[in-house]
Formats: structure tokens, sequence, C-alpha cells
């Protein structure tokens, strides 16, 4: 029997991740509704949940739990599914799909969703520099 030479995310990781995800998916729809003096809370849910049913959606399909922190295998596929499925359902349930919308919506999620990503995955090769360099000079320690 051989051993799978992936290494297994932990749970915590996920949890973060699906979290973070969801919680930036929310904070776009809450800022998108302040920047238009809409009342933040009253309508919060109606205008995140496409959203964050793309996220669901994006998450499946992308088997996102396997590499949650991957910019690129994870964080594109995320961040399409967010755009489409969540465009998809604010034109089935009357809410605006206005082309600048869908400008603003993608370049926004995609800093968000694949931004962050980029940005663990720098730190991740920072300190994994680091750590290689402290093991190839034990006197710097």
């Amino acid at each position: 029997m051989t051993s799978d030479p992936r290494p297994r995310t932990s749970t915590g990781a996920i949890v973060l991740a699906v979290v973070l995800d969801a919680a930036l998916v929310v904070a776009f729809a809450a800022i998108g509704r302040a920047s238009h003096d809409s009342d933040i809370w009253a309508g919060l849910g109606q205008t995140a949940w496409p959203f964050l049913v793309g996220l669901a959606v994006g998450w499946v399909a992308t088997l996102a739990w396997r590499a949650p922190a991957a910019p690129m295998r994870t964080g594109l596929g995320v961040w399409a599914a967010t755009i489409v499925v969540g465009m998809l359902l604010r034109a089935t349930s009357g809410q605006g799909t206005a082309v600048p919308f869908v400008i603003v919506a993608c370049v926004i999620l995609f800093a968000a969703l694949v931004g962050w990503r980029l940005v663990a995955a720098l730190v991740r090769g920072a300190r994994r520099a680091r750590a290689e360099n402290r093991s190839a000079d034990p006197a710097r320690g």
C-alpha cells in the first residue's frame, strides 16, 4: 500500500479559508450597499446570497479543501464560480447586473478571493526560504 505524497491540509486551515472567503464576499456586498447609500444591514442578505452560493459552488467545483490557499488552483476557480453563479442568480432573482457592476464585482472579488491567497503564498515562500537558509548555515540559527 502506498501513501499519498501530498501533504494533508489541516481542518483548521480549511475552516479559516472558508470563513475568510465568506467574510470577504459579505464585505463586498456591504461595501456595495454602503456606496449606494442603502441600509447596509436591511438588505445585506439579499445582496450577498447569490455570491455566497457562487462561492460554495466554486469550493465544490475546485475541490478547494484539498488546497484552500492555492492562488491559481483554487483561487481562480472559486473567484470565477462566485462571479458567474452570483451574476446568474442575481439576474434570475431580479437584481441588477449592469455592466459597470459586473466589472466592479469581477475586480473586487478577484482582489479579495485570489489576493489573500497570493499574499499567503508569498508569506509561505518567504518562511520556507528563511528556514532553508537557517538549515544551510547553522551558525545563523
